[in-house]
């Protein structure tokens, strides 16, 4: 596995007791399908991690890792990303995207032209937001919904955005300091 095709889908978010038990954050679209998942890696696709599930906390799965059986050696792993090749992941339906294949997509007006690239995406209960770097200026957000974004090409690298006239603020040319 190379790191340019590894999909992040959940983290070690810290210990659980004595036995070397972690709390563990699923990214999957159904959280227990993590477990589904074999061979997990960490981001530089060297360690595995071959999980089990333990339990449920409040915002998190309890879950064992093979080979590790000790508050010690969990604790190392807090914070851990886990990964899978991109290939394993479930074939799209039609108007679905993973998040990471549109991350780095080309941002344009309809008439082509580029507004930025993809920086992020975040959802933070109201529908998923696109984060939009320009080449020159701030960021800024697009709302990940066909009346925002009817047009997303991922195999050309590209999506459409109609957007309001003022959505965009242009960079501000520095202001002269007065000569004394």
């Amino acid at each position: 596995m190379t790191k340019e095709n590894l999909i992040c889908i959940g983290a070690i978010k810290g210990v659980h007791g004595v036995r070397g038990q972690i709390r563990l954050l699923s990214f999957t679209e159904q959280a227990e399908d993590i477990f589904t998942y074999a061979p997990i890696t960490d981001a530089s696709g060297t360690r595995t991690f071959a999980l089990s599930f333990r339990g449920m906390g409040n915002d998190h799965f309890i879950a064992a890792i093979e080979g590790v059986t000790t508050r010690e050696e969990a604790d190392k792993l807090k914070g851990t990303q886990l990964f899978i090749a991109r290939d394993r992941l479930p074939e799209e339906e039609e108007g679905e995207f993973y998040q990471a294949d549109l991350e780095g997509l080309d941002v344009r007006d309809e008439s082509g032209v580029s507004l930025g690239r993809v920086i992020a995406m975040y959802d933070y209960g109201a529908g998923p937001f696109l984060e939009v770097q320009p080449a020159k200026g701030k960021s800024f957000m697009v709302p990940f919904k066909d009346e925002f974004v009817p047009t997303v090409d991922v195999e050309a690298g590209y999506m459409i955005a109609l957007l309001p006239s003022d959505w965009i603020e242009e960079p501000k040319a520095p202001k002269e300091k007065p000569s004394a």
